[in-house]
């Protein structure tokens, strides 16, 4: 690697500007045969940090290419680490694949897929998973998913495992002289009441960022919203209503949703999936009967449940469904919609929210009320400042540092962390030797230094760049 000089397009084509990437030991000597600076002073004499405005000039046949910009970067102060130049061109298509070519005919090669953020890494510029959150800045299109993104990149959780990890060596050193020294057995240079502390303080650290797990999965892949309630309730309606656009089918017909559909759209700043889900009612039909399963399913998955109610039927369909719908929300956000209040009174209005309260005033559970017509699309707007302000809430959960684990190679090694070092707090508590708990702790190490690429192979090193896009 150290020997190559890589070349990509970085920027999409159509646009006004594009920029072709340089980096390896030849990128500014390559990048000068082509480049003719307006001023006197050659491109490859020039300090880092320095933007030059001059020509690409093809040198066999001294055709003008393009007027450009290039940004000089010398080692180690650049994003790989090398000798970089990032020259800003016309978006041509034309005019980018000549520079490609240029550079080619100077001994570069085209880079591949994440190739320039792994040799950030090889070259120390970044750990793995600031690696990983380049990719999933590049990805985010909300405003949670870049917050969430940018904290990872700019290492906040890789200082939270450093931490950790020096914490474990520290201990596991103690308990490994120990061993130097085992003619004494009555020698303990660890206090086991000092280490069962702080293994339990490890523990639950780790356990809070495989919690976190849930809530930055679902940020990245949308935060689901299951909309639940009898058939006919306007569960389809509302979901139209809700993406503005007729997502789903409605009909007059009893039972026509009989499977989930689903549609992502930004709340505040925030990616929600809303699950559109077959009505709740007995039934004899064996399709329906499955779609209803899937209902309940999608109501264990979910963060929130917007719970359809007829106002037409309030009292029959909360009496029906109370039984089913409210132990399977525990935990969870509940809001119950009174839905067509363009058909009904104030005062039969009324009376569907003081009856929904007497009813709810018992129960334990988080539960918000509202009413709205989604068929006209009236009070659509208050149901959003409702999910808006839950959204914020389930978000303020995070770990005390702040850290939001959404990468599932991250979860898996936390979780292989925390068997580990729940292993070490049973050794303690059942008196075993210090090389067995040493062997467990040097475990738990061995799966934090995993995240930040500490230890690695190739093949994970693979998996993980070929996801990038070319000149990134």
């Amino acid at each position: 690697m150290k020997m190559d000089t890589i070349c990509a397009i970085a920027t999409p084509s159509g646009g006004a500007l594009g920029i072709v990437r340089v980096s390896g030991p030849q990128a500014i000597s390559a990048t000068s045969e082509i480049f003719k600076p307006k001023g006197s002073m050659p491109l490859d004499q020039r300090h880092g940090g320095t933007i030059t405005f001059g020509n690409i000039i093809n040198p066999d046949t001294d055709e003008l290419i393009d007027e450009v910009l290039i940004s000089l970067f010398r080692s180690p102060h650049s994003y790989t680490g090398e000798d970089s130049c990032e020259i800003s061109c016309h978006g041509s298509e034309y005019i980018l694949a000549q520079i490609v070519r240029l550079l080619l005919a100077q001994g570069c090669r085209m880079a591949r897929p994440g190739e320039y953020t792994e040799r950030a890494f090889l070259n120390g510029k970044m750990d793995l998973s600031q690696a990983e959150a380049v990719a999933d800045l590049i990805a985010s299109t909300t405003e949670a998913n870049h917050r969430m993104a940018m904290q990872q990149m700019r290492g906040g959780f890789s200082k939270e495992l450093a931490q950790l990890r020096d914490q474990l060596l520290h201990i596991t050193s103690l308990l490994e002289l120990e061993l130097d020294f085992s003619d004494h057995e009555d020698l303990e240079f660890a206090s086991r009441t000092e280490l069962r502390d702080l293994a339990h303080e490890i523990h639950d650290h780790i356990s809070a960022l495989c919690q976190s797990f849930r809530l930055g999965n679902a940020l990245k892949r949308g935060i689901p919203v299951a909309i639940v309630g009898e058939t006919n309730a306007g569960k389809s309606t509302l979901l139209n209503a809700l993406v503005g656009e007729e997502r789903a089918l409605v009909s007059e017909v009893r039972g026509t949703t009989r499977d989930t559909i689903e549609e992502t759209i930004n709340v505040s700043g925030t990616l929600v999936r809303f699950i559109d889900t077959a009505g709740i009612r007995h039934t004899t039909d064996k399709v329906e009967r499955m779609g209803i399963d899937r209902t309940f399913a999608k109501i264990s998955e979910a963060d929130i449940v917007l719970w359809l109610v007829d106002l037409t039927q309030y009292q029959t369909q909360y009496a029906e469904l109370s039984a089913n719908i409210l132990p399977a929300t525990q935990g969870k956000q509940l809001i119950i919609i009174l839905n067509k209040q363009d058909i009904v009174t104030s005062s039969t209005l009324t009376q569907a929210r003081n009856y929904l309260r007497s009813q709810l005033s018992t129960s334990d559970l988080d539960v918000k009320l509202l009413s709205l017509s989604a068929q006209k699309s009236e009070g659509i707007d208050q149901l959003h400042q409702i999910l808006t302000a839950t959204l914020l809430k389930l978000q303020s959960a995070t770990t005390s540092a702040g850290t939001i684990v959404s990468n599932l190679r991250h979860y898996e090694a936390l979780r292989a962390a925390l068997t580990a070092i729940d292993r070490v707090i049973d050794g303690l508590d059942n008196g075993l030797s210090g090389d067995f708990i040493s062997q467990d702790l040097r475990e738990c190490i061995f799966h934090l230094s995993d995240i930040a690429g500490e230890v690695t192979t190739d093949e994970v090193l693979g998996n993980i760049f070929k996801n990038f896009c070319v000149g990134k």
